[in-house]
């Protein structure tokens, strides 16, 4: 296994500025590989997407290598902006926020930040959720103009969204009010509003939230955590690049 991670780092390390593009003898040449063992490994990388293979039977790097690339500078940019925002929505409300990025079907959390009387929330950097329920995957899933269901969408919490129609009529009010909720649709009890990260170029790439229990989060802080939370998160937008028009 070890050896054929090696060979396929090899082999996307051919691929430069002056040979973009590269034929299957030329490849198996450049590493001193038996041709069929090259040919078996750039099969693989196509069909995972790091390799697209054209009409004259070349190579080159794939859009999957791009994505992997945003993702990685996106996320060193917007954790190293977002602690001492995300620091001051902690000092003036009771609830956990995260920054949540979309990865198929569930959104990953790599921020998470919490006050120590805050009621624990079971996350953790790293963690996982379903992103058909919870307030920062549905807004990602919403700038997703060709994201399609298919797979189960499982009740979880009593206001659970398990109709796909239903869905995509919330993705909908998601896009044209600017934020996302979730109400006793993940975990018993608790409440989430995520709003947009986005890109220099207008793309959405994150979510900001904050979640907490119910009473609390749709109390009389309500509108205060909303305004706070989309100003924070415009900011580490344009921290970005990103100019609203």
């Amino acid at each position: 296994m070890i050896g054929s991670v090696h060979k396929i780092a090899n082999i996307l390390n051919c691929f430069s500025e002056e040979e973009p593009v590269l034929g299957n003898m030329e490849i198996a040449q450049k590493l001193g590989m038996k041709p069929s063992t090259t040919h078996h490994l750039l099969h693989t990388l196509v069909v995972e997407g790091m390799l697209i293979k054209d009409s004259s039977k070349h190579y080159r790097l794939g859009w999957k290598l791009l994505e992997w690339g945003q993702r990685v500078m996106h996320q060193r940019e917007v954790l190293s902006e977002a602690f001492p925002r995300i620091e001051g929505l902690n000092r003036r409300f009771n609830g956990t926020v995260h920054i949540g990025m979309l990865d198929g079907a569930e959104v990953v959390f790599v921020l998470k930040s919490a006050p120590k009387e805050t009621p624990a929330i079971p996350t953790y950097v790293g963690s996982r959720k379903p992103a058909y329920c919870t307030s920062s995957g549905k807004l990602l899933l919403s700038a997703r103009s060709d994201y399609a269901f298919t797979y189960e969408l499982k009740q979880r919490a009593p206001n659970t969204i398990t109709c796909a129609r239903k869905l995509e009529q919330e993705f909908q009010r998601i896009n044209k009010e600017g934020y996302s909720t979730s109400d006793n649709e993940n975990e018993l009890g608790l409440y989430g509003i995520a709003y947009p990260i986005t890109s220099y170029e207008g793309q959405t790439i994150a979510a900001l939230n904050l979640v907490g229990e119910g009473c609390y989060m749709k109390g009389r802080d309500q509108m205060g955590i909303r305004e706070h939370l989309k100003a924070t998160a415009a900011c580490l937008s344009k921290e970005l690049g990103y100019i609203g028009v």
